[in-house]
């Protein structure tokens, strides 16, 4: 990931030959019946939700505040560093007045960005391997310096102990059909009003998911300025190019899959930093000079015919939602 970043910052095409149908854009997040056991082989640096929790039933009468919370990703161990950039993460905390307890509640990548954004090359195995799980993470406490010293810790609406129930169901439905991590979000250009061809599926949209169902479930939020970060690509209309049996299995695109590949490759962790200089030209030329991006979405691939100026972290306004029930007198 922070190849491409930095490739991005410097700043001919595949086509006709895949044509696509027309498709609805954006391309719907696919949601799945259960979540699947996860391959012993992908394993994180950090634990995965290390004090996780089961969500509790409160009290119907119960009066639970909703904060905002926002910090640099990986600030525990870089402090503000990726703030300055903007990469923010996102969650969400509750305190019950009832108890005095407080509670946090996120969403991400249950092996850490960079194998949910690429592939691993493994040797025997012709399709990429991901790594790319993420699920919801609920736990006891809000870590007031973590969110307050380089980020944000805000009262932002106030609700009742059975919306919280409520709530906590919609979680669990949507935790276990929504289970891969979706880095990217893919538009026609930087404009506003730009087409987007695939929207990303990460911590900011779980909490943006959990504050509009608590907004129709009756909760009225303050007014105020809410931002989220989010990575695009610009490409030009996508291209439809299969999932893995199509392109890798026997019957498979040998051409096509090598090509997959070797695009990949470049991603790979690095031991020294001349292994890291040379793979950056790589991509340099593959995703500026010769505009081509390959996305892994849904399970399927696609190919993205790359356009200026490629690749922006933008953070942006998404207001708090107004909901479509009137408030429980909270």
């Amino acid at each position: 990931l922070l190849l491409l970043l930095t490739a991005a910052a410097w700043g001919p095409c595949l086509c006709g030959a895949l044509g696509s149908p027309q498709r609805r854009w954006p391309v719907p997040y696919r949601r799945f019946d259960y979540r699947p056991k996860t391959d012993p082989y992908c394993q994180a640096r950090y634990t995965f939700c290390p004090t996780g929790s089961a969500i509790p039933v409160m009290k119907e009468e119960d009066v639970i505040e909703v904060y905002r919370l926002q910090a640099p990703v990986w600030e525990f161990k870089y402090g503000d560093l990726l703030g300055h950039l903007k990469i923010m993460h996102d969650a969400v905390g509750f305190k019950s007045s009832l108890t005095g307890k407080n509670y946090t509640m996120e969403w991400y990548e249950l092996f850490q960005l960079g194998n949910c954004t690429f592939p691993h090359l493994r040797p025997g195995m012709d399709a990429p391997f991901w790594c790319n799980q993420g699920a919801a993470c609920f736990f006891e406490g809000i870590d007031d310096a973590h969110w307050k010293e380089n980020g944000t810790l805000v009262l932002v609406t106030t609700i009742s102990g059975s919306m919280f129930n409520e709530m906590a169901k919609w979680v669990k439905y949507d935790n276990e059909t929504g289970i891969y991590y979706e880095t990217w979000t893919v538009q026609a250009s930087p404009d506003k009003q730009s087409i987007v061809w695939f929207d990303s599926y990460e911590c900011s949209k779980f909490i943006l998911r959990t504050y509009q169902k608590l907004a129709d479930l009756g909760a009225v939020f303050k007014k105020i300025q809410t931002n989220y970060t989010s990575i695009i690509l610009f490409s030009g209309e996508p291209i439809y190019l299969g999932n893995e049996t199509s392109i890798f299995g026997p019957q498979g695109n040998k051409t096509l899959a090598a090509a997959v590949r070797d695009f990949y490759y470049p991603f790979k962790p690095h031991r020294t930093v001349r292994e890291f200089f040379v793979d950056l030209l790589k991509i340099i030329d593959r995703v500026i000079l010769n505009r081509q991006f390959y996305l892994f979405y849904n399970l399927e691939y696609w190919f993205l015919p790359m356009k200026f100026p490629y690749l922006k972290i933008v953070y942006e306004e998404v207001p708090l939602p107004i909901g479509s029930k009137t408030s429980f007198g909270v």
